[in-house]
């Protein structure tokens, strides 16, 4: 026997053991003969701890429990939706529908109801192998209002495929459609109440909450939802979550239960949050909202579930103002003409019976009291808008709109013919009617988009108890605030329900404890910034060409800093530049005037032009010091400069040397001398140091890089100094001290010659040169190592100019001065004249 078969004979079986249909009552609220009848599941009555009777196979009497306002006013507008459609022209014209309503007293009374729409007219369940062309008493059945019973009657009406459109269950399990396949409902899924919770928290900035919970299956399921929702963002802690005692149907509570409602209230008044969220029937608050006004609690914002967020006996506590604010998620408000005066009329509408339907009792379906209760709270039902009275409103009438299809029905008649179940509830899959201004149909979860209400009770009963605040769509999934808050604090300000208050712009959190909520406070140090949307836990560093101040929340470009052209350090130097550049070109115009002259050829002759022609090019290519670096520039500062400088040392320092050979040298090692001579070796030298020189660069180059970067001042992180990469630096420090040997070797070569002719003797030019370019070299070394920045590159720069002067003007200056203007003295007859002076000092 397979689990459908035995699922049947179980069913079967209840039919037969529990009580049995009564006399019909014709004057009850609970029947209306028609055509085609509808079940309807509400709880007119119940009892707090709805298990007692379980034990034992007993259908609970329901009006001995504690009445409930609310489900009767729900049970009303199911009749007055069948009796305007009854009514109505329009909409199944020529068909009349019925009803069969039941007390299924919250969860005492659900499998009994069930069984009772299911079964025949003869209350027979019969075992089919198929049940498509079966016909239960109802066509389909309207509630209960809670999801525990929803989901009890649905395991049973699933199975036979009879709608069951639910007007106050929104537990998400009935989303599921594999198990639920014939549930539907006119209010959203729980998932929609709690964004609207969590949205309104965010928005009051409330990020410390209390949760209270029922014990069972609604409180659990919600509050489950609850921390899977603010498990995905840190905004909002709970501070403590407890589970609420529900005391016995008398409402007194046992010791046990009273100590533990006790600790409850304790923890309650010592926390320092202040919003209270409450998810349970409203049943189980009655001694809880009694206790915590004997507790004196003031100054709290109780956020009520749906449950109870418009229950008038809980509102008829006016002491609870005192406690605080309270405010709900609840079903929109919409008034529907004529219901008011239709739920406190007695009489009933005078319908002849048809043949088609048998009507009977079954058990409580009575409720003596139900009507006066009602008028006595009729006006603050009435204040309130009717907000859930709408959700069994449009189940009434999807039912019917399907049916109307279903019957083929135009605007005179309908085809009256055999409806079974799974047929009605096709069609109520695909309704898509407009009732009062909304637009109503089932989206794929079978849920009925409406919109959900924020609502704030008001005592004064000359407005409306439940007055809405914020408005939250499904289909958006946004809170729309339309109102102000009446707060109940001192100058109506909004409660403060935080763990720890907001950190300012640019300060991170540090946590303290377990709660993200909980934290401190820390500044953002300089160079770091806070991201709220990425990280509120940590500073995060600016990138290498940003900056920002203490406790900024963004980074700014740095202020790029490099030699400029206005700048009084580059003018100078641009002028001694210049100076260098036209000197040299004199310079290199008198000595090819005057080339074949003794004084052009005692200075070096055609090597002379060997050293002026790199000194014009270093002179021309000064500029590139200034501007932004490139990686043209910095090859330049890097290569060119200190290529062309040593190719000038080089060549004064063999020229001092082949002066010295020439005079000192020649006599003692002739053979040596003419070898030198022979093979060029001066030029040989300069080569030799040249590619020296060039291979020592070339090799910098390749073992790091040429490309210009930007680096923070140490003195001022607001400034980046766009220079060559700091390894410029140490090939420059390489380079010098290359040249540095050059001076010292050019020097001592000088000053053995210092005896020579006069004409001879440069010791005292070279040694000026080579002193100045000692000296300038070793103080760019010592600034180098001290100093970082534009202030290098400047000095860099003076330094290369300076020694590019000295040479210049320090060597072939006397010459050009001596040439222009002693010409007596640039001729053959008198340099001769000093050479047989000095060999005759000599011998």
């Amino acid at each position: 026997m397979g689990p459908q078969a035995r699922t049947l004979c179980l069913l079967s079986l209840l039919l037969h053991v529990l009580p049995k249909p009564g006399k019909l009552v014709e004057n009850s609220d609970f029947h209306l003969a028609g055509d085609y009848l509808l079940g309807g599941l509400f709880t007119l009555h119940a009892n707090v701890k709805s298990i007692s009777h379980l034990s034992y196979l007993q259908v609970p009497k329901c009006n001995e429990f504690t009445m409930k306002v609310l489900g009767y006013n729900l049970m009303q507008a199911m009749r007055f939706a069948v009796e305007e459609i009854n009514n109505c022209s329009s909409l199944l014209p020529g068909v009349l529908l019925g009803y069969e309503m039941v007390d299924v007293c919250y969860l005492s009374n659900n499998i009994h109801p069930g069984l009772y729409f299911l079964a025949q007219d003869d209350d027979l369940l019969p075992i089919l192998k198929d049940y498509s062309q079966y016909m239960p008493h109802v066509v389909a059945v309207i509630g209960p209002d809670n999801s525990e019973s929803a989901i009890t009657v649905s395991n049973i009406l699933s199975h036979f495929l009879i709608p069951q459109i639910t007007y106050s269950a929104i537990s998400d399990k009935l989303r599921d459609k594999r198990h639920f396949p014939s549930m539907l409902r006119t209010v959203p899924s729980a998932t929609h109440h709690i964004e609207a919770m969590v949205q309104l928290m965010v928005h009051f900035q409330w990020n410390w909450i209390v949760v209270l919970v029922s014990d069972d299956d609604y409180g659990r399921e919600n509050s489950h939802l609850l921390s899977q929702r603010l498990t995905k963002t840190s905004d909002i802690c709970i501070a403590f979550q407890e589970v609420l005692p529900i005391p016995e149907s008398s409402q007194v509570m046992r010791s046990e239960e009273q100590r533990q409602l006790d600790n409850i209230l304790d923890k309650l008044r010592r926390t320092s949050a202040r919003v209270v969220v409450v998810f349970s029937p409203e049943l189980s608050l009655y001694s809880f909202f009694h206790e915590v006004l004997r507790w004196n609690f003031t100054g709290f914002v109780w956020i009520a579930s749906e449950s109870w967020a418009i229950d008038p006996v809980l509102h008829n506590l006016t002491e609870l103002r005192h406690t605080g604010t309270f405010l709900g998620v609840t079903i929109q408000r919409v008034s529907i003409p004529g219901f008011s005066q239709f739920r406190v009329r007695r009489d009933k509408p005078g319908y002849p019976v048809p043949n088609t339907t048998n009507l009977r009792t079954t058990c409580n379906q009575d409720c003596d009291a139900c009507l006066n209760t009602t008028k006595s709270f009729n006006n603050i039902l009435i204040l309130s808008g009717e907000r859930v009275v709408y959700s069994v409103y449009s189940a009434v009438y999807a039912v019917a709109h399907a049916l109307h299809r279903l019957l083929g029905c135009n605007r005179v008649r309908c085809t009256k013919q055999k409806v079974y179940p799974w047929q009605l509830l096709r069609e109520i899959w695909h309704v898509n009617f407009t009732l009062l201004g909304n637009r109503l149909f089932f989206d794929q979860q079978g849920d009925m988009p409406m919109l959900l209400d924020i609502i704030q009770w008001q005592w004064d009963l000359s407005q409306n108890p439940f007055q809405s605040i914020a408005s939250y769509s499904p289909t958006s999934k946004r809170l729309t605030y339309i109102n102000n808050v009446s707060w109940y604090t001192p100058n109506n300000t909004v409660p403060v329900s935080m763990c720890s208050k907001s950190c300012q712009p640019g300060q991170m959190k540090k946590s303290v404890g377990l709660h993200p909520c909980c934290f401190e406070c820390l500044d953002c140090m300089p160079g770091t910034y806070l991201n709220r949307s990425a990280d509120e836990f940590n500073c995060l560093s600016c990138p290498g060409s940003m900056w920002s101040y203490k406790n900024d929340i963004t980074c700014f470009q740095r202020r790029p800093t490099f030699l400029e052209w206005h700048e009084v350090p580059t003018i100078v130097v641009a002028i001694l530049a210049a100076l260098g550049f036209f000197s040299t070109l004199a310079i290199l115009f008198i000595f090819w005037r005057h080339f074949q002259t003794p004084m052009v050829r005692s200075a070096g002759g055609p090597m002379c032009f060997l050293m002026l022609v790199p000194l014009l090019l270093a002179f021309g290519m000064v500029p590139v010091y200034v501007g932004p670096p490139t990686v043209f520039s910095c090859f330049c500062r890097q290569a060119f400069f200190t290529v062309c400088f040593s190719i000038c040392l080089s060549c004064i320092t063999v020229r001092s040397f082949q002066i010295v050979c020439v005079f000192k040298m020649a006599r003692r090692l002739p053979s040596a001398y003419s070898f030198w001579m022979r093979y060029h070796g001066p030029y040989v030298f300069v080569a030799f140091i040249t590619a020296i020189k060039v291979a020592l660069v070339v090799g910098n180059m390749l073992a790091t890089t040429i490309n210009p970067i930007g680096r923070t001042d140490p003195d001022d992180p607001n400034i980046m100094i766009l220079s060559c990469h700091p390894n410029y630096r140490n090939g420059l420090l390489f380079n010098t001290s290359m040249d540095l040997l050059l001076s010292v070797l050019g020097f001592s070569f000088a000053y053995m010659g210092k005896e020579l002719p006069t004409n001879y003797n440069e010791a005292k030019f070279i040694t000026l040169s080579m002193t100045f370019s000692f000296t300038s070299s070793i103080s760019l070394c010592t600034f180098m190592s001290v100093h970082d920045g534009v202030l290098v590159t400047i000095m860099d720069l003076l330094v290369t100019v300076l020694n590019f002067l000295a040479i210049g003007l320090g060597y072939f200056g006397p010459k050009c001065y001596m040439i222009l203007f002693y010409p007596e003295r640039n001729t053959s007859a008198y340099f001769n004249s000093m050479i047989q002076g000095y060999t005759m000092r000599k011998s």
